[in-house]
């Protein structure tokens, strides 16, 4: 079986990761990337380009043995800091728990990191600017585009995975009839995404603070920043398409000049590029893409983004994908007889309630992240948790039981997430002062939510 022919659509994060693990274990890997390879050319600017791992993402990262070189272009983020309309700022910890961080990582550098270790392996090959277009299979064979042919070139596979993004080729195969009542959906929020820069000072220093990760929430828009080892800051706003002070209708350098200053006057002296970086980089769309099933037969699986895209909102999106990734290699591991259809029924059954689980968190959080994270009552409810899971070793908040808790299904961490929020926010409704509440009962109350 490990002599069969394991072809990758996608040199991405997850599709880099799967190929190193399927080498490790001596699998023949070829991996089919659409693009050019992004350590020789530059990656386009304002696409994602700063990512946020945790536990879960690591996790995976270990099987490969990367946690050294991935350690090495992190940076370290203890909480979320609130910038308000008026100046003021509020810093959120993500955790009461000591050491618990989430980390700012180039995309670019991440999956650089990864594809430099695949080609490591002889018995893994990535092929560069080489599309995936069509798939026979009942020949077991893929037809790929390269930029260096002058014709569509046609190879065999005995298993193909589709880690080829939200607009998954392999994806859209099933859809055209490879897969037999294969459901689809597609769901856009009305905000769409910008990316912009706070850059460094002169002698390479940070204009604001390193260790947070920024967020200045405005209702319906909302803007990020996340730092990189550069001294800037990769800033993202979200706001809506429509609208007066939309992105359709932000038209002239004074529009957008008045908007920032309206809505984020306290960011607007920091970026000194903020109306050349509106203009010259694109607005993306935000999207949930669910699917199922996520495997035919013992033929393909898809993972990451190809089976699973969710908005940015909760962080996990990279993570997800790693985690993906795991349970895969898990899988695999436990059957030493290599029944790809039986690892691939596991695979999906396993992994499905949970994508669908952090999509819905991730849709959920965008509204915290916007507007609750400077309400008084949720700013109350935040104090709590942190309190309980500073004295309780067993208590973990939502956030908690979804960024740092990696052996809790995401299924698992939002349904009692959710309980554990319903009870929060009804005894926070109406306190003043939260010290004044006894935290034993508090917390003997949420214990009976477990069950």
């Amino acid at each position: 079986m490990k002599n069969k022919k394991y072809i990758i659509a996608g040199a991405g994060l997850g599709g880099s990761l799967l190929g190193v693990l399927l080498a490790k274990k001596g699998f023949d890997v070829e991996i089919f990337e659409s693009r050019p390879d992004m350590r020789r050319h530059d990656i386009a600017a304002g696409r994602s380009i700063n990512l946020a791992l945790s536990d879960r993402g690591i996790q995976a990262l270990k099987k490969a043995g990367l946690s050294e070189a991935i350690n090495k272009i992190m940076m370290p983020m203890a909480g979320r800091l609130i910038h308000s309309v008026d100046g003021q700022k509020q810093n959120q910890p993500y955790s009461g728990k000591k050491g618990r961080v989430i980390n700012s990582i180039s995309r670019g550098g991440l999956n650089s990191i990864l594809m430099t270790e695949a080609e490591k392996y002889d018995n893994l090959e990535i092929h560069f600017e080489s599309k995936i277009i069509d798939i026979d299979w009942d020949k077991k064979e893929f037809t790929y585009w390269s930029d260096d042919a002058d014709s569509a070139k046609k190879e065999d596979f005995d298993i193909i995975f589709g880690a080829d993004g939200a607009g998954s080729e392999i994806r859209t195969n099933y859809q055209r009839g490879g897969l037999r009542m294969f459901n689809y959906s597609q769901e856009f929020l009305e905000h769409g995404y910008k990316e912009l820069e706070i850059p460094s000072n002169m002698d390479g220093s940070y204009k604001i603070e390193t260790d947070v990760l920024h967020i200045w929430p405005r209702g319906q828009y909302m803007m990020i920043a996340l730092p990189n080892k550069d001294g800037s800051f990769t800033c993202t706003l979200f706001m809506p398409y429509h609208g007066e002070q939309g992105f359709d209708n932000l038209k002239t350098k004074d529009q957008v000049s008045n908007f920032f200053n309206e809505k984020f006057p306290d960011a607007v002296p920091f970026m000194p590029t903020l109306l050349d970086d509106f203009f010259e980089n694109p607005t993306a769309p935000l999207a949930t893409v669910k699917c199922y099933p996520w495997v035919k037969g013992g033929d393909s699986a898809l993972l990451g983004d190809a089976a699973h895209a969710v908005v940015p909102f909760y962080g996990q999106g990279m993570n997800a994908s790693f985690e993906d990734v795991g349970v895969l290699d898990d899988l695999i591991n436990q059957d030493p007889s290599l029944n790809w259809e039986e690892i691939f029924d596991k695979y999906q059954k396993l992994r499905k309630v949970n994508a669908d689980a952090i999509a819905e968190l991730a849709i959920d959080n965008y509204k915290e992240m916007r507007s609750h994270v400077a309400d008084p009552t949720f700013q109350i409810k935040r104090h709590i948790e942190m309190a309980l899971e500073s004295r309780y070793s067993d208590f973990n908040s939502k956030y908690s039981l979804v960024t740092f808790e990696h052996e809790v299904p995401y299924s698992v961490a939002k349904s009692l997430g959710e309980r554990q929020d319903e009870y929060l926010m009804k005894i926070c409704k109406d306190v003043k002062d939260w010290t004044s509440l006894d935290l034993d009962d508090i917390y003997n109350d949420l214990i009976k939510l477990r069950k």
